[in-house]
């Protein structure tokens, strides 16, 4: 059995993306790991290339502002790494997410127990969403619970949409013309938990990412003042509920947790709920059901 790791990611540390721990931590159950860099002008691409592993492959691009609409750059540059990989499956990371050194003898198992049986097409991942420190979670619908994060090495699987997961097409001419939809995955769920870091960074640095991010979905708004990191980011206008977090996280991210310069202070009556939103919260804490959830996917028993 193969695996391949991969990535996609420009300008990282620019906006505090913990991209070289979130590769780090992949690398132990990798045969080769794909990291596909826009040009960057931060040292991302140099910092990568300083992890010395000879798994590493770095693949140079330019993000095309024409695909920046409805966040389609993101979808591109997903590709290109997927369809570099070599190995029977695909284990996509993106740069704000990192794995638990705890999780990685299950995630081998389960490739190795499911190589050859064609019913699954890849494995879905429990998310745990950090928001505004180390410390709390974001457990409600805002916040996807589960993901795919390894797929089966095969020609007619493409990234969705903006990177949100990834579909089977009949052709990469179906794909890219948008005349498919694109079948869902068969999926076996893991336990294994994917630690999203997103929401968890410098409120400053993570000001300008969202500007910067917005930007991709909505080119025509974008100006200058949307690059600008000048200030910070108010923690509480992505929340309704937060969650304590009493687990350990990834070892990688000790230094980075350690180096925390910002404080956050959870304030619950911020919270913004609409009823429906609100009802169907108390639904889902009472029965663990939550009602109508997006599912980019479909489950193998």
């Amino acid at each position: 059995m193969r695996v391949s790791g991969f990535t996609y990611l420009r300008n990282s540390f620019l906006y505090g993306y913990p991209v070289i721990q979130s590769i780090k931590s992949v690398l132990p159950v990798c045969d080769e790991f794909i990291a596909v860099v826009g040009r960057s002008t931060d040292g991302t691409r140099e910092a990568i290339e300083a992890i010395g592993d000879p798994k590493i492959r770095i693949i140079d691009t330019e993000w095309d502002p024409k695909l920046t609409q409805g966040g389609k750059i993101f979808a591109q540059q997903a590709n290109i790494g997927l369809k570099a990989v070599t190995g029977d499956w695909a284990f996509h990371i993106q740069s704000d997410e990192v794995i638990h050194e705890d999780d990685l003898p299950e995630i081998k198992q389960a490739m190795i127990t499911h190589l050859d049986n064609r019913k699954v097409d890849g494995f879905l991942f429990r998310y745990l969403h950090f928001v505004g420190d180390y410390r709390h979670i974001g457990t409600t619908r805002r916040w996807h619970s589960r993901e795919i994060r390894i797929l089966r090495n095969d020609p007619s699987f493409f990234s969705y949409r903006d990177s949100q997961g990834f579909r089977k097409y009949t052709s990469e001419e179906a794909y890219a013309s948008g005349a498919e939809k694109g079948v869902k995955l068969k999926v076996k769920p893991l336990n294994a938990r994917v630690f999203h870091y997103s929401y968890c960074r410098n409120p400053y640095l993570l000001c300008g990412k969202v500007k910067k991010f917005h930007s991709y979905y909505n080119p025509n708004q974008a100006s200058l003042e949307d690059f600008k990191e000048a200030e910070s980011f108010d923690f509480h206008s992505v929340v309704d509920v937060l969650s304590p977090y009493i687990g350990s996280h990834p070892a990688v991210m000790k230094e980075v947790i350690a180096k925390q310069d910002w404080d956050f202070k959870y304030d619950a009556s911020k919270g913004s709920f609409t009823p429906r939103h609100r009802m169907l919260y108390e639904i889902e804490k009472i029965t663990g059901w939550r009602i109508g959830e997006y599912k980019n996917y479909k489950l193998v028993k």
